[in-house]
């Protein structure tokens, strides 16, 4: 059973991660294509997205801290080792 929760433990981190660093990317990509464009005639607004799905930036540290004491409980509780803990924190963390 603890082999099943770390396995768990393990897969719900690195998620979370890849999630997080595929939002990263994707916002560097457009605005990499934004200054290859250059300035143009501007182009009409599609309707406005929720405020949730564009965090602010309280948020989005606020977001990283809760993974990280996510990251120290599992920690803690045994579910992730030393070495995995540092190398979700260095990931996580940029």
């Amino acid at each position: 059973m603890p082999g099943l929760l770390r396995g768990v433990a393990r897969t719900a981190v690195v998620a979370g991660t890849a999630t997080a660093v595929s939002n990263r990317v994707s916002r560097r990509q457009q605005g990499r294509w934004a200054a290859q464009q250059g300035p143009q005639e501007p182009q009409p607004q599609a309707a406005p997205q929720p405020a949730a799905a564009t965090p602010a930036p309280d948020d989005h540290m606020s977001g990283k801290l809760d993974e990280l004491k996510q990251l120290g409980d599992l920690k803690a509780q045994g579910v992730l080792t030393e070495a995995e803990f540092e190398e979700q924190k260095r990931r996580l963390l940029g």
